[in-house]
């Protein structure tokens, strides 16, 4: 027995047991419940859109979208579900909805003057639309409908495009670490991390995207001065500062396709970098887009320059290189989400001033919008400042914070 006739069934035992209360006397109701007998609420609006399926089954509900040959349907008990054409022998709704053809690029936001607007049903592959004015719409094939949706999600998502500070999604981390004793020693980490992608629907096509980064951890151990054995040892002094920057604005020429601006700066005193500064450009693809996970790679060209720390003459370098980059994101079970960021930038003008980064973050939910989070931060940098002791060449960060996460309304 399928899910639905499953459901069926229960509708029918439900309608059963409210007749049979139905039945019951105002009194005994009272006396059974121990309450004053109300009558029911009735429902008020229209009657809710139905679902006919290949198999007979019906189910009752309220028609939220069409996109790309599947229909999402909310279901007061399945909640919302997700169906095919191919299993749906009619469909009629009380929704008011508008039918997007095929010919209608809604990536880039443009329209025709007269879409067709009205309730809907559908029987043999066919869309009959049916407006207020009673106009007659020449039918529809099914495979011609791109998108069918709501006038507000048409004007919201698809015609519309927010303004520069609107549609904005990010979080926010920071972390500290603070030890009082032998020697004093603390330390701060933090982090932003905002994306702008217009539509901001993950069901249409992108037109653009826009992210900002930054990633900072700085800590100091203090030793206090002493006297052992006759011997004065002074007060010491180490620190450690690590902080990364980088934006970049992606334009869409197709669903998965996008050419891409780009820069970052990045400063770190435990390998003598001052500041490395990259501006670049380039193309990216998404190679996986499901709703659970996704795969982007970019390569860019780029102009860097690198300055150190107390460097001599003829350390400091420009660089015409380039990012080659990849970024996966696995949304998994119980609301955690897995972030993975690799990048290899090599130089083509100085084949040894090459770097890479790699940076690996688990979210944890426990409340709300707040989850815990940990992960690592691995840079790794060629060409460190000639010092002694020897500066090493690999930077590795573990981080555990609290993580508060925001998305626009």
């Amino acid at each position: 027995m399928t899910l639905v006739r499953r459901l069926f069934c229960l509708q029918c035992v439900v309608l059963l047991v409210s007749f049979v209360a139905s039945m019951i006397p105002a009194a005994a109701s009272d006396t059974l419940f121990g309450g004053h007998h109300a009558s029911a609420p009735t429902r008020k609006g229209p009657a809710p859109d139905y679902i006919v399926f290949d198999n007979g089954d019906r189910l009752t509900g309220t028609f939220v979208r069409e996109v790309g040959g599947t229909v999402m349907f909310d279901s007061e008990i399945l909640g919302n579900i997700e169906v095919p054409w191919k299993k749906i022998k009619e469909l009629h709704t009380k929704t008011k909805l508008a039918v997007l053809n095929k010919s209608v690029t809604a990536r880039h936001g443009l329209v025709p003057a007269s879409i067709p607007q009205g309730t809907i049903s559908v029987a043999n592959n066919m869309i009959t639309v049916q407006p207020a004015d009673n106009t007659a719409i020449p039918l529809i094939p099914v495979k011609h409908a791109q998108y069918i949706v709501d006038e507000m999600t048409l004007q919201k998502d698809v015609l519309s495009h927010p303004g520069f500070f609107g549609a904005w999604n990010g979080s926010m981390t920071a972390g500290a670490t603070i030890v009082a004793a032998t020697q004093k020693q603390y330390t701060f980490s933090g982090a932003v991390a905002l994306a702008r992608t217009v539509p901001a629907v993950s069901w249409l096509n992108p037109r653009n995207r826009t992210t900002i980064d930054f990633t900072g951890s700085f800590g100091k151990i203090t030793q206090r001065t002493y006297i052992s054995e006759g011997v004065f040892y002074p007060a010491t002094n180490s620190k450690s500062a690590i902080y990364h920057a980088a934006a970049e604005r992606d334009q869409y020429f197709s669903s998965r396709g996008y050419f891409l601006a780009q820069t970052s700066f990045d400063h770190n005193y435990g390998q003598g970098l001052n500041l490395q500064q990259v501006y670049g450009a380039g193309i990216g693809y998404t190679v996986v887009k499901q709703p659970r996970q996704e795969l982007d790679f970019k390569a860019t060209m780029q102009y860097g320059k690198q300055e150190f720390i107390n460097a001599s003459d003829g350390i400091n370098q420009n660089l015409i290189g380039s990012t080659f980059a990849g970024t996966y994101v696995l949304k998994l079970p119980r609301g955690l989400i897995f972030n993975q960021q690799v990048s290899y930038l090599p130089a083509y003008n100085n084949v040894t001033a090459y770097s890479a980064t790699e940076s690996d973050t688990l979210a944890i939910p426990f409340y709300k919008s707040l989850s815990f989070s940990v992960g690592t931060q691995d840079s790794y940098l060629n060409n460190p400042v000639p010092s002694v002791p020897p500066t090493m060449r690999n930077s590795f960060q573990f981080i555990f914070g609290a993580t508060y996460s925001f998305k626009s309304k």
